[in-house]
């Protein structure tokens, strides 16, 4: 059973999403709310797994929220769920560690399978957006937000790992990493895993960024575009 927090300062939003959600026996909605202040008494009740995160809500808003929840409850995910494709909200989501980014248009199934997906350590934008992704790490790049690791930590990795790291950089999805490399979903996830561990990074945003910083998106490892 997945534990899902909703916040949207909607609330006929809010009681649709959870209507949606519970009419999948593998998800609970824990709670609904209209803020980000919400959120955070929210989660000292009852930990979420996942929060369903809107962008723009009264007292605090998505993003910030966000930011706090990933220092203080790293290992809760974050779905921001928005009408908004803004390349400042998408890259601020991101930045903060939010592990999705969809907009409200999405299906059913497709919010289900993003939250699976999620769950399971990887990340989802909409289709949408995507493309934005990689023009956002690499400005998140060149700003003054800099991921330092020690050069020794990545010495010992292999060429498939280098190749997941450089897919992970170019914003690519683990079912599409694992399609591009002829890996199972499985084998990204405990890849992207163990590179997390071996670098002491937070999530797959930080490690693309890295990727991006280092140049390592524009190394050639033996994958050829298609």
């Amino acid at each position: 059973m997945i534990k899902i927090l909703v916040a949207d300062d909607q609330e006929l939003i809010r009681s649709s999403i959870k209507i949606i959600l519970d009419a999948n026996p593998r998800f609970q909605v824990t709670a609904t709310v209209a803020n980000g202040e919400e959120v955070l008494d929210a989660i000292e009740k009852e930990r979420p797994d996942i929060i369903l995160m809107d962008v723009r809500m009264p007292k605090m808003d998505g993003t910030v929220c966000t930011k706090y929840v990933k220092s203080k409850y790293p290992e809760i995910k974050v779905i921001i769920l928005t009408t908004f494709d803004d390349d400042n909200f998408i890259f601020s989501a991101l930045k903060y560690g939010a592990s999705g980014y969809l907009l409200k248009g999405v299906s059913s199934e497709q919010l289900y399978h993003a939250i699976e997906t999620v769950y399971q350590g990887g990340a989802m934008i909409n289709p949408n957006i995507a493309e934005k992704v990689f023009k956002l790490f690499s400005k998140m790049a060149q700003s003054n937000y800099a991921i330092n690791v020690d050069a020794q930590d990545t010495e010992d990795f292999s060429e498939n790992e280098w190749r997941v790291i450089v897919q992970v950089g170019l914003g690519l999805s683990n079912k599409e990493i694992a399609a591009k490399l002829f890996l199972s979903e499985g084998t990204v996830r405990n890849y992207i895993s163990a590179i997390l561990n071996q670098l002491g990074l937070r999530d797959r945003t930080q490690l693309a960024i890295w990727a991006v910083q280092t140049g390592v998106t524009s190394r050639d490892f033996g994958v050829k575009d298609d």
